[in-house]
């Protein structure tokens, strides 16, 4: 049976950060992808092959909490959702690490651990996926946190424009922080040519910051490191006692496969990840590995998310208008009329009629979808993320199914601050566009059907903390019932802020790289 120093499950911006995190230690490191390469092909572009035909989404079904199938919107390649997420690279608040109150009772917890000491990683992960932004612009910044590493992106015609006006109604529009291979003072040395398939297709020119352009280079030309593609973890092994995990059995190609290792790590994404220790139940652990507290697949959370769609009365010139974001409302109304978080709003994408269909045709029947939102009008079309904090909820969780299927069983919290940043966003743009519509508003069936990013930004099934009893992670991101088992995905987060995640997961898997390395060492 092989044997390792560390099996790391998982290929994603978690996994492949921590094992290049590794390499200089030498120690045998074993990468268990149940995915694929991604082919490198014209269909990457493709915007009906990418999100009518779905060709690279997860073909599998999960179910929803009355036992209904729907496909996640997730994707299992090496390299994981990074290879398809829109490169919004933000750090979370100093706030965001303390205990907030949001309306109606709701508490976002403390973190175990403070903003200070996530900010030394911040700024390593910044550097590493080569963010480009502008610090002190936006109003919840840290003044003295140090400059970008990249300038902003500049912002093409119409979103300067758009800007302007958000400016004259009394808003601060700030450039969102992305991780893109583009230099705009000196064109020629870009990899990014400025297209219109960005955030949703994998980047053929490998122009885009994600786990397959900053960690695998790494990974491939080191020694020390195997990465075995298709095998799909099942189990992980624990010694007689339940003490220590000892390895994990796959389904490969040709079966069941056995590997040993003497760390082992978790990092195949806050649902899967769950379910595994879930699937992993053993004398020891009857209720799923680590789970001596009853939290594995608790506190599902992702982000309360409205897409604001508007319609210009002149052409919108902007081939890559994701470059603009609004934060003026992070913690509540600026004039403190109301003293609740409500969350961000940034640009999305340029999205064709068929980018629209393909993302909103699993839950939304195509008559509802308006005609004005088609091909015909979409060099017009203005595209906006409104994304709110999404609270932890015991009841919101992940379990198995009879034949263990990943069972996600949702309920919506209050949205009474999302849906008052969706309004204020809406009044912005008023004078600047000729019709606006809220396409993801919470009134479709929120409690039976996931948004448009309901597993995207997933986090928080086995949180960390210093209390074994309330946690399963401990501030090391190492299970507290298990010696020497670790999870480096989003599953730690106590809770979701309401910025993206993946500027926090890359700085936390080099965090716990660094203490990993001090263990080897010892």
């Amino acid at each position: 049976m092989p044997n390792y120093d560390i099996i790391i499950i998982g290929s994603g911006a978690g996994g492949l950060t921590l094992a290049q995190s590794l390499i200089p230690t030498g120690a045998s490191i074993l990468i268990l992808e149940r995915g694929e390469h991604l082919p490198i092909e014209k269909s990457n572009w493709d915007s009906k092959a990418v999100f009518v035909d779905k060709i690279y989404r997860a073909k599998e079904e999960w179910l929803d909490k009355h036992g209904r199938k729907f496909h996640p919107n997730t994707n299992y390649w090496v390299g994981g959702n990074t290879t398809f997420y829109g490169a919004a690279l933000m750090r979370m608040k100093r706030q965001d690490f303390d205990r907030t109150v949001h309306y109606g009772g709701g508490i976002s917890p403390e973190w175990p651990i403070a903003y200070d000491d996530f900010r030394p990683w911040y700024d390593k992960a910044e550097k590493m996926w080569l963010v480009h932004g502008e610090r002190g612009i936006d109003p919840s910044d840290e003044q003295d946190d140090p400059p970008y590493p990249f300038p902003a992106l500049v912002h093409d015609t119409s979103v300067m424009a758009l800007k302007a006006h958000f400016e004259s109604v009394g808003l601060t529009p700030s450039p969102l922080p992305l991780g893109v291979r583009r230099n705009d003072q000196i064109p020629r040395e870009d990899k990014c040519i400025r297209c219109t398939t960005c955030g949703g297709y994998p980047c053929l020119l490998r122009a885009k910051s994600d786990a397959r352009t900053c960690a695998l280079p790494d990974i491939d030309r080191a020694s020390n490191v195997t990465l075995l593609t298709g095998r799909k973890a099942v189990r992980i092994n624990t010694s007689p006692d339940g003490q220590i995990a000892t390895g994990v059995t796959v389904n490969g190609p040709d079966g069941q496969e056995h590997y040993e290792g003497k760390i082992i790590v978790c990092a195949a994404g806050a649902a899967n990840s769950a379910a595994l220790f879930l699937a992993s139940a053993n004398d020891h652990h009857p209720d799923g590995l680590a789970n001596r507290s009853g939290q594995v697949g608790r506190n599902y959370m992702f982000h309360m998310t409205s897409a604001v769609l508007s319609i210009t009365a002149m052409p919108f010139l902007s081939q890559f208008p994701k470059t603009l974001c609004v934060m003026d409302y992070y913690f509540g109304e600026p004039d403190g009329s109301f003293d609740y978080p409500m969350g961000q709003i940034q640009m999305l994408e340029y999205m064709t009629g068929q980018t629209l269909e393909g993302q909103v045709s699993d839950w939304i029947p195509p008559a509802i979808i308006p005609d004005v939102f088609s091909n015909a009008v979409a060099h017009r079309m203005l595209s906006f993320l409104a994304m709110s904090e999404d609270l932890p909820d015991p009841n919101n969780r992940v379990t198995l199914g009879a034949d263990g299927q990943i069972v996600l069983s949702y309920t919506f919290g209050d949205t009474t601050a999302h849906e008052r940043l969706v309004k204020r966003l809406e009044h912005a743009l008023k004078n600047f566009t000729i019709h606006s519509h809220s396409l993801l508003e919470h009134r479709f069936e929120v409690d039976s059907l996931l948004p448009l990013f309901g597993t995207a930004h997933q986090c928080g099934t086995l949180r960390f903390g210093k209390d074994p009893t309330t946690s399963v992670l401990d501030t090391n991101c190492k299970t507290h019932d298990l010696d020497n088992l670790y999870v480096v995905d989003t599953s730690f987060f106590p809770s979701a802020s309401a910025v993206n995640p993946t500027l926090t997961l890359v700085a936390n898997a080099m965090r716990v790289g660094a203490h990993l390395r001090s263990q080897l060492s010892a």
